[in-house]
């Protein structure tokens, strides 16, 4: 006996205000059936003394400690630019005045 009937499909798309076909219908009803078939049997599988998870594999983040370094002075970082003002780089201006 299917899980989910014809009408209960069609009490469902009324509430959703889903306007469905009698063939969509009959469609729908034996795709949500399937659905709640896999549905039970994953919850069959499922033991409690498993906890819920959203990954199977125990994953962590590999990351390094976060270590300060020194960084470069402003001399140090514009030695090789070829253009500086001001402790900034200069760069040849791309838009118009106005802008």
């Amino acid at each position: 006996m299917p899980d989910i009937s014809r009408d209960e499909v069609a009490h469902l798309a009324r509430l959703s205000r889903l306007a469905l076909s009698e063939a969509e219908l009959d469609e729908f009803a034996g795709q949500l059936d399937s659905i709640l078939h896999h549905v039970k049997t994953v919850a069959e599988v499922a033991a409690d003394d498993v906890p819920p998870t959203a990954n199977p594999s125990d994953i962590t983040n590999v990351t390094r400690p976060d270590v300060i370094v020194p960084g470069l002075t402003p001399e140090q970082a514009l030695a090789e630019a070829p253009n500086a003002e001001e402790d900034r780089f200069a760069v040849p201006q791309i838009l118009g005045e106005s802008e």
